[in-house]
């Protein structure tokens, strides 16, 4: 079956290189019992490439099963997948068979795969190695016949870093790999998408179907569409129901696109930043150097401070404004990544190099110290209420919590 037959058959609508690749892969290892492993973002269609393996294999009159892993809980996910023995746990009232006893001879398709738990995820490496498992609260070994398709949305190597996924089992799962491309990918696809749908839909609400001027259809393709296939039904839907002139331009479309200038500015987004202009770690460290120099400017001042006749109040007041601007400086990106961290570091590294000028070396110009002092009084103050103390001092609860931690503050 060539790759146009495949598309009429399961309804896909596109002319994308990368979509018309997926498709010749999912083709050419369907009659083969090889894992396949799809990636893709959410939205995209990755669970109709499951169903064309299927259908074009030795299995197409075998049972077909669908699982999304993400939505079953962790008690219960063994369970689900390898079934279980009477009285194996509180509401076993009677033996199950599992999803995969249950598609023995024919394919199982787990979607969300990266959302299984380690200790799923050791059994399922066992059947796709033997083809043997165990159900929960059973020492007796079940063989099956089972082609395994799994997918996933997100990062999976990253997932493996993380230490959320294991690397044997991505290795097992991603013989042959498929990806699915997203919207942005495929712009030549879009209009074609949107007039599918308008005409579906126009049958469906018993109306006559959507047309797009000139400017709306340049508005579908620009668009970054991070919901891909399901967001431009989902609102070429909403547009179906509820506009009464059938004709569409870009200002209509724009009120169903609430995103739409915050998409069109992709710099900071992770997939994409390889491409842009600017990467997020050059707009970091950008910001770094920006505060290294303002760290520089207010030591200046700090050094004027000590020079002049300035009593040790206006010293201490001008100093406990300096630390707390520098904090909020960092709290101002202090997010969750390496590559922030390490900012901070470095910025905590400017604040304690020691000021270069012959003239006040005498004077004490530790700000860590005084950093600490500051967090102790703040403590002491509050009785230990590290969230009042935090605001205080005019930095973060985490930031609060991770400086205490680092100068074991009792």
């Amino acid at each position: 079956m060539d790759i146009q037959s495949i598309k009429q058959r399961f309804g896909i609508i596109g002319n994308s290189p990368l979509l018309n690749r997926a498709i010749d892969i999912a083709r050419q290892v369907a009659p083969t019992d090889i894992t396949v492993l799809i990636t893709g973002e959410s939205g995209t269609g990755k669970e109709v490439f499951p169903k064309i393996i299927h259908q074009l294999s030795a299995r197409k009159h075998g049972p077909y099963i669908a699982v999304n892993c993400g939505a079953i809980p962790e008690g219960t996910i063994d369970s689900e997948l390898f079934g279980h023995e009477k009285g194996s746990f509180t509401g076993a009232h009677e033996a199950r068979k599992g999803y995969f006893e249950v598609v023995n001879g024919g394919t199982i398709f787990l979607d969300e795969i990266a959302e299984l738990p380690l200790s799923t995820q050791v059994r399922l490496l066992r059947v796709l190695e033997t083809g043997e498992f165990l159900k929960v609260g059973s020492s007796k070994v079940i063989k099956v016949d089972v082609r395994v398709v799994a997918a996933s949305n997100v990062d999976v190597p990253e997932a493996i870093r993380e230490g959320k996924f294991r690397q044997d089992l991505f290795y097992r799962l991603n013989t042959v790999p498929i990806y699915v491309p997203p919207l942005r990918e495929r712009k030549d696809d879009i209009i074609l998408l949107f007039r599918k749908f308008a005409s579906d839909f126009a049958e469906k609400y018993r109306m006559p179907s959507l047309q797009l001027d000139e400017d709306a259809k340049k508005v579908l393709i620009n668009y970054r569409w991070q919901g891909n296939i399901r967001e431009l039904k989902n609102i070429t839907e909403q547009i179906s129901i509820i506009e009464q002139n059938r004709t569409i331009t870009a200002d209509i479309l724009w009120k169903y696109l609430p995103l739409s200038h915050t998409n069109k500015l992709p710099v900071l987004y992770k997939k994409e930043s390889a491409k842009s202009e600017f990467s997020e770690r050059d707009l970091l460290y950008k910001v770094l150097f920006d505060m290294k120099r303002d760290i520089n400017d207010l030591k200046k001042i700090v050094v004027e401070i000590l020079q002049s006749d300035g009593d040790d109040k206006a010293i201490h007041e001008n100093k406990h404004h300096l630390i707390k601007q520098l904090y909020q400086d960092i709290d101002s990106t202090d997010k969750e990544d390496s590559e922030n961290i390490e900012i901070q570091q470095n910025i905590e590294e400017t604040i304690n190099e020691p000021i270069q000028h012959s003239e006040v070396l005498e004077e004490s110009l530790s700000l860590q110290k005084k950093e600490i002092d500051m967090i102790k009084k703040a403590l002491e103050k509050y009785n230990g209420k590290r969230k009042i103390a935090a605001k205080e001092l005019g930095i973060s609860e985490r930031t609060l919590y991770r400086k205490i931690k680092e100068y074991n503050i009792k």
